[in-house]
């Protein structure tokens, strides 16, 4: 479920600051702050749920013709979604950028090189937030991409217990 909330201006200025010096979404953002706190056992589920919205709304931006704010939630999807595995299968919290795309590799080596190719292509619709170059059939190629990516990490850490 989304819900509209207005933010003051300076606030919204200064929590999309944070996200960037952190280089993630301003939705990943959020969703550290208001479950940052949790245990881990709990917390791996909070962000493959939120990886699982993220992708929804990704979709229905696509659908509306936003490619900005659809690639910006392909590429939220995509961190949230390794960021789950992290906490589960190490118990580790990524709290960076570069820590992000080394731990990927440990997905890589588990799941397959499909996955490298899903995460670069993620990383690429950040980046095209804020260019606006990629075209309509480069973010529905990620989306599924990424889609795909969830999905299976959410089947994967659906069987654990909490």
């Amino acid at each position: 479920m989304s819900i509209q909330v207005f933010v003051p201006e300076a606030a919204l200025r200064e929590l999309r600051r944070k996200a960037e010096e952190r280089g993630i979404s301003l939705s990943e953002y959020l969703l550290e702050i208001a479950v940052g706190d949790l245990d881990p056992s709990v917390l791996f589920r909070r962000y493959i749920e939120g990886a699982l919205d993220l992708i929804h709304q990704a979709r229905l931006e696509f659908e509306r013709g936003d490619l900005r704010q659809a690639s910006e939630k392909i590429w939220g999807a995509c961190a949230l979604a390794i960021k789950s595995h992290a906490l589960y299968e190490r118990g580790r919290k990524i709290e960076s950028h570069a820590d992000l795309w080394k731990y990927k590799d440990e997905v890589v080596r588990e799941l397959g090189e499909w996955v490298r190719t899903a995460f670069m292509k993620a990383d690429s619709m950040h980046k095209n937030f804020y260019e606006n170059l990629a075209t309509n059939e480069d973010v529905k190629d990620v989306l599924e991409e990424v889609n795909k990516l969830v999905s299976t990490l959410s089947e994967k850490l659906s069987g654990k217990d909490a």
